[in-house]
């Protein structure tokens, strides 16, 4: 460093010092963040969903599903819908509107990922 910048004669850190600190700023703020993530999710589903309706689309299928949020916190949720009868059945994923503590939810979405023919389809949707 020049003098008028380091007036003083101060040894400038160590590499090893400036590494080691920001490698636990860093650490600090992913911790900080998983903390902060855990609890904007906390209270949210579990989600309980039946089909209420399958209609053919232009598209593929029209679904409607009926969800019930069991949680204490508002949320959204994603919901694998798919035909039980087969075994190697091709998956659609929907996602819901935001749903109140308590309260049940009928949304329709259209999706094109299991085919045109109207089947018993089956939802199962997840908690964050």
């Amino acid at each position: 460093m020049c003098e008028d910048c380091n007036p003083l004669g101060l040894k400038a850190p160590a590499s090893s010092q400036a590494h080691g600190t920001i490698f636990l700023a860093i650490v600090i703020s992913v911790a900080l963040l998983a903390v902060a993530g855990r609890l904007a999710v906390a209270g949210v589903g579990p989600f309980d969903a039946t089909i209420a309706r399958v209609e053919p689309a232009a598209t593929g299928l029209s679904i409607t599903i009926t969800v019930t949020n069991k949680g204490t916190s508002r949320g959204a949720t994603t919901c694998r819908v798919f035909d039980p009868d087969q075994v190697d059945s091709p998956l659609a994923y929907l996602l819901s509107p935001q749903i109140d503590p308590g309260t049940t939810v009928s949304f329709s979405r259209q999706t094109s990922e299991l085919g045109t023919q109207v089947v018993p389809l089956q939802a199962v949707c997840s908690s964050p």
